[in-house]
């Protein structure tokens, strides 16, 4: 059973992907920010991380930098619901720098079910081809 960490500060986001995670038959850590997610990366062995880019005392980019730092062989799956006041003016693409800082995947909330469990089940996939290519070398 593969164990996925969930970084994020909004509860309902947690218990929604928590709860279809755990039907989906994956073992879930929940860390309702950046310093209690470290903690968790720290005490537990996870195969997946799921992080919000924007979270409080944890701001934009630091959290995807921080993580991927500490757990570099970990794929880590960048999550943002981030809207901007002024629809006008062009948005940065937080979604493309997090992949930039290390993010395996990317995930604009909302985001369906289905487009999480296909996050989850590439990063594995191809998490296991890497380590698999490694060991044969």
């Amino acid at each position: 059973m593969h164990h996925i960490l969930v970084v994020d500060d909004n509860p309902m986001v947690c218990m929604a992907i928590e709860i279809y995670l755990q039907r989906n038959h994956f073992r879930v850590t929940i860390a309702d920010g950046g310093e209690a997610g470290l903690c968790a990366l720290e005490n537990e062995q996870v195969d997946l991380m799921m992080i919000d880019i924007f979270m409080p005392h944890m701001r934009g980019f630091e959290s995807i930098r921080i993580f991927h730092e500490h757990a570099p062989a970990i794929p880590l799956i960048a999550m943002s619901g981030y809207a901007f006041a002024n629809l006008n003016a062009p948005a940065p693409d937080f979604l493309r720098m997090a992949l930039e800082l290390g993010a395996a995947r990317c995930l604009r909330k909302p985001f369906t079910p289905d487009a999480l469990l296909a996050a989850i089940k590439d990063c594995l996939a191809e998490h296991r081809a890497v380590s698999a290519i490694g060991l044969a070398r």
